[in-house]
This record gives C-alpha cells, sequence and structure tokens, in this order.
C-alpha cells in the first residue's frame, strides 16, 4: 500500500523518485538558505523543524509525531503510548561529549517519531549536534553501508559498534558545502535512494 502523499501518486516507485528529489532539493536549499541555522539543536523539536523542512511538500505528517506503531524486522519502535515522554527524555540527555552526541542520537532512533524519513532527518539532527558541541560533522562518505546499518541495529543493546565506526569519521570540515551534499546522497543512499545526486537537481 502506497502511503498517502500530498503529490497523489498511487505507484511506489513513482513516489520514492518523487520524495527524493523533492527532499533532496530541501535539504540542498537547508544548507544554501542558512536556514539550517535556525534549527533548534538536540531536541526534538529541532529534528521535527528538519522534518518539516525535507518532507513537507510530499506528506501531510511532515514533522509530527506519528500515530502509529512501527517495527522493523523484528524490533518494535517505541511504543506511541510513551512516545512524547520519550522524547522528552531523549530532549533532556546531555550532549557536550561524543559519546553523549551518539547515545542520544541511538536514543532518538528508538523513538522513531515520524512515520517516514527518521534516519534522513536524523542524521542532520546528529551532525548539528556535533558541529555545535565538539566541532566535528561525520564524513559520511567515509561510513559503510552495511557496517552502519547492522551498528545501528545492534545500537539497541550496545552502542560501542556504532561509536567506534562513526568516531572513525569525524571530521573538522563542519561548513564545508560539498562535504554535506555528499553526506545527504549517502545518506539516502543506506535507506535505499540512489536515483539523484543533491548536486544535479
Amino acid at each position: 500500500m502506497v502511503m498517502q502523499n500530498k503529490l497523489n501518486i498511487a505507484n511506489q516507485i513513482e513516489l520514492n523518485k518523487a520524495e527524493e528529489k523533492i527532499s533532496k532539493q530541501k535539504a540542498k536549499l537547508l544548507f544554501e538558505s542558512g536556514d539550517i541555522h535556525r534549527i533548534e539543536v538536540g531536541t526534538f523539536k529541532g529534528l521535527a523543524y528538519i522534518h518539516a523542512y525535507l518532507f513537507d511538500a510530499i506528506y501531510e505528517f511532515a514533522g509530527k509525531l506519528r500515530d502509529v506503531n512501527i517495527a522493523k524486522g523484528n524490533f518494535r519502535f517505541a511504543s506511541l503510548m510513551y512516545l512524547p515522554q520519550s522524547l522528552e527524555h531523549v530532549s533532556a540527555m546531555p550532549q557536550q561529549t561524543f559519546e553523549q552526541i551518539i547515545e542520544k542520537y541511538v536514543e532518538m532512533n528508538i523513538a522513531h517519531p515520524f512515520r517516514e524519513g527518521n534516519g534522513r532527518a536524523t542524521r542532520i539532527w546528529l551532525d548539528l549536534m556535533l558541529k555545535n558541541e565538539i566541532q566535528r560533522v561525520i564524513d559520511w562518505n567515509a561510513v559503510d553501508k552495511a557496517e552502519y546499518l547492522s551498528a545501528m541495529e545492534r545500537s539497541v543493546v550496545k552502542d560501542v559498534e556504532i561509536k567506534h565506526l562513526l568516531r572513525a569519521a569525524l571530521t573538522d570540515k563542519i561548513d564545508d558545502r560539498e562535504l554535506f551534499m555528499k553526506g545527504i546522497d549517502i545518506s539516502y543512499y543506506y535507506e535505499g535512494y540512489s536515483e539523484f545526486k543533491v548536486e544535479d537537481l
């Protein structure tokens, strides 16, 4: 079943293409307009702003809490019943060090507040915390897809692996436009979207 969308697209492949194209254009705009500097860093409010910015032209639920329980494989994300409390808890978690920031990122992933687009919005949110707190960002080109996905899967139980993987990819090129744009392409590639390159849009 194709997710209801503002574009009235009833074909999943078409919707995936439109979603990738439009939201990548918005990610590019987020950086180039300077709107990225207006985001509240490390809170659910900031994450909701990113999500709405990327997906508002496509989905009614952009930036809004999901109203269904969701699971991936055998893992169930935070129950709807506890989602608001989970998000309050994550927003209040400390974010002064690399370890604290990754722990916060892992917890936000477990909360999974949106119907769709969680990973893509949350990776931007993560980089903003790193940039703000430790003057580093992740060079996503240096993070292997399979390693990242399996480390994130295991992070629910133990976050050592994801910390090790992301620490090795840290860079001080925090305002580098090319790094940001390539990072968006990689982030989408993790989720199976690789039809368009941000720079070509």
